[in-house]
């Protein structure tokens, strides 16, 4: 999704490399599809996405906005520009960005209160939101957004397992057309861009290295790895964790390729949604 290391001048770009090599990536999963011998899913190939699509300006008044669906996982992204800083930013002419995290209390079998009215966020949503935000900030030129602050926000529809990585795709679209309506608003000579990001999660589960995990697959996984990689292949954030006995540097490798051609695949729908948002911008 980017043209060299930095995005440049226009809000046009291509496709990362190899984007959907074998990944069914536009589609996401095909009934019938041909899987390996002793794969262990029903509908799709150890190595294809769930079915992936992603709309844009489901939200009126933010700046940009996405709703993705990675199978039954659901998130919508909103990105919205604010004139000013924190304060110890304040007289940089740097901008900032920070992300945060939810999920509807009907996102889950069982309903999950909202932590506002536990009166505080567990750790699951700060560590998921801080990534969200690291992952943004690793491909946004903040010098070039003067002193404005981009708020991302993330809630989850529906939960059915991947949902942090899903929210990162889902906000670097709705980021895009936030910036895309800047850069041309602003007359900008550069999108304030220097990559694309996407992210996917993979896993071991019965012995097969699979992408994509849904909520049964990672209940049941032997190891659990989220991954967020730019579009021109750097890596910005690897969490991987055995669930039980430690795992092989051999199955480490074979993970990290998945996860690669998979985020190739997230990388190349983000990129023909987001072009097609804002093709007609004033």
């Amino acid at each position: 999704m980017c043209d060299g290391h930095r995005w440049r001048g226009t809000l046009r770009g291509r496709a990362p490399s190899g984007a959907g090599a074998g990944i069914g990536a536009s589609t996401g999963a095909r009934k019938g599809a041909r899987k390996e011998e002793g794969d262990v899913r029903s509908e799709r190939r150890s190595d294809e996405l769930r079915p992936l699509s992603v709309t844009c300006g489901v939200v009126r008044n933010a700046d940009g906005s996405a709703l993705i669906r990675m199978g039954e996982t659901h998130v919508v992204c909103t990105a919205k520009l604010v004139a000013g800083v924190p304060q110890w930013l304040r007289g940089s002419k740097r901008g900032w960005l920070t992300a945060e995290y939810s999920m509807l209390p009907a996102a889950t079998t069982t309903r999950t209160p909202r932590e506002a009215v536990q009166g505080r966020q567990s750790g699951r949503t700060m560590e998921i939101q801080r990534l969200i935000g690291r992952s943004l900030r690793a491909v946004t030129d903040l010098a070039s957004l003067g002193e404005r602050t981009v708020y991302v926000d993330c809630d989850v529809l529906q939960a059915d397992g991947s949902t942090r990585t899903a929210a990162i795709s889902g906000a670097y679209v709705a980021l895009y057309l936030a910036l895309a309506k800047l850069a041309r608003a602003e007359r900008m000579p550069d999108l304030p861009l220097f990559d694309s990001v996407a992210a996917v999660s993979v896993g071991v589960v019965d012995g097969r290295v699979l992408l994509d995990l849904d909520y049964e697959e990672d209940l049941t996984a032997a190891v659990d790895m989220n991954t967020v990689i730019t579009g021109s292949g750097k890596l910005i954030e690897v969490q991987a964790t055995a669930e039980g006995e430690p795992f092989e540097r051999e199955t480490f490798e074979r993970l990290m390729d998945l996860a690669v051609r998979g985020c190739a695949a997230v990388g190349a729908e983000q990129m023909r949604v987001a072009l097609e948002a804002t093709r007609d911008l004033p």
